[in-house]
């Protein structure tokens, strides 16, 4: 079925459901694309949604920008911690159950969170940018003409885990492995990807071993300039149990994956959807600063976070309980009519584009949001200087991950004419 016709059914089955009946959590959803009517309805009609039946549990659905901004700018009143329930609508950090700075309330988490920051310094990201640069542009140039491939794997995926190789001094011929073990962290028995949380375990201690000897041997040696060199260095983070230090590597392996890797590909997507900004772009390719933050909104690489209320609380007018799951629906925010002036649109040139949630806000606010974006810059700014008169076409509808978490590709296929 098309997209077209999926959105139509739908359209149908959001308006027809009884309205405590919508539980926007189900991954079949996102894998088909047929959500957006279900959080449009939800924005005009309930924008505090209880749903009581949920796939992952009861919860709380918080649709509006401005209900968001208030659950992230009140960190005394919503948890993050890991012991409430974490980030993610299924419990325990995606039944992982591993504590991570972002599933940590001050002050432990502003003390982890300071010590990993420096990889992103401006400072860092300067001395960064030429080695993005060269590899996008060996990436680019390897890349076949006239004939029909997938960009997920070939530009996306590689680009990000070289990226991911290089912040953690990984070793290089293993790098496709941060790319098995982020999937593998936020994915859902049934995706296609891990049959059972037993085989998601497994595969999750696999990457602790791994790191775990990493770990040994930096911790012995001088300090690098690494992740791994700074953790094991740091006052915050060199006694971690190995939970932790498991459930920090995570984190920043999903985190530096996932994100940028379905910002990359949605980018595309949006061009060939919105070909009159693929025209403007081309013809005025400084729009690139502008494009990529819009690229980050329209995407919305992870479609939500979740809180734990440690307080009865009011939002929205409604009375939300202590220890009830509060999901903060960044999707449907970055949508919401009542923020963005046509938040359906994809406009490269918006007055303001960097009011979206995609990095989340306040404390928790994405601490590798400023790599992300150089590297979209830079992809966009080497795929101009190769093809500035033609498109990248997209050739088909892309397959979607099965996730309410991650928003995301498996596969485009895409083709660079002659």
């Amino acid at each position: 079925m098309s997209e077209a016709a999926l959105k139509l059914d739908s359209v149908t089955d959001a308006y027809a459901m009884p309205l405590a009946d919508i539980d926007v959590s189900d991954p079949a959803r996102f894998r088909d694309y047929s959500f957006w009517p279900f959080f449009e309805r939800l924005r005009k009609e309930d924008p505090v949604h209880w749903c009581a039946n949920g796939m992952f549990g009861p919860y709380w659905s918080v649709t509006k920008y401005k209900d968001i901004m208030q659950v992230e700018t009140s960190h005394d009143i919503f948890s993050s911690d890991t012991e409430r329930g974490g980030i993610t609508i299924e419990d325990g950090n995606a039944k992982l159950g591993l504590p991570m700075f972002i599933a940590m309330d001050p002050p432990k988490h502003d003390e982890q969170r300071k010590t990993v920051s420096p990889i992103v310094s401006p400072e860092n990201l300067a001395k960064l940018e030429s080695t993005i640069r060269s590899r996008v542009g060996t990436i680019l140039d390897g890349l076949p003409v006239n004939e029909t491939f997938n960009w997920v794997e070939r530009v996306s995926i590689e680009l990000t885990t070289q990226m991911l190789a290089t912040l953690f001094d990984f070793p290089w011929e293993d790098r496709r492995k941060l790319t098995r073990w982020s999937d593998v962290a936020t994915a859902t028995p049934g995706s296609g990807i891990i049959d059972s949380h037993e085989q998601k375990m497994a595969e999750v201690m696999e990457c602790g071993a791994y790191f775990t000897r990493l770990w040994n041997e930096r911790v012995n040696a001088e300090p690098g300039n690494d992740l791994i060199s700074m953790m094991a260095h740091s006052d915050a983070m060199r006694h971690m149990s190995p939970e932790e230090f498991l459930g920090n590597l995570l984190l920043l392996i999903v985190g530096g994956n996932d994100t940028t890797r379905n910002s990359i590909t949605g980018g595309l997507l949006a061009l060939n959807q919105f070909p009159d900004q693929y025209r403007k772009l081309r013809e005025n390719p400084a729009l690139i600063s502008s494009m990529v933050p819009e690229i980050i909104r329209w995407q919305t690489p992870l479609a939500h976070m979740r809180r734990t209320a440690k307080v009865d609380t009011v939002l929205g007018g409604k009375t939300i309980r202590a220890g009830e799951k509060v999901v903060m629906w960044y999707v449907s925010g970055n949508r919401d009519e009542d923020a963005i002036e046509r938040p359906n649109d994809f406009i490269i040139d918006r007055a303001r584009p960097r009011q979206h949630l995609s990095f989340g806000f306040g404390i928790h606010r994405c601490v590798g949001n400023r790599l992300g974006e150089m590297q979209l810059r830079i992809v966009w700014e080497e795929i101009l200087k190769r093809w500035p008169d033609r498109p990248i076409e997209v050739m088909d509808e892309p397959k979607r991950v099965y996730s309410c978490f991650v928003k995301g590709y498996e596969s485009m296929p895409v083709r660079i004419r002659a």
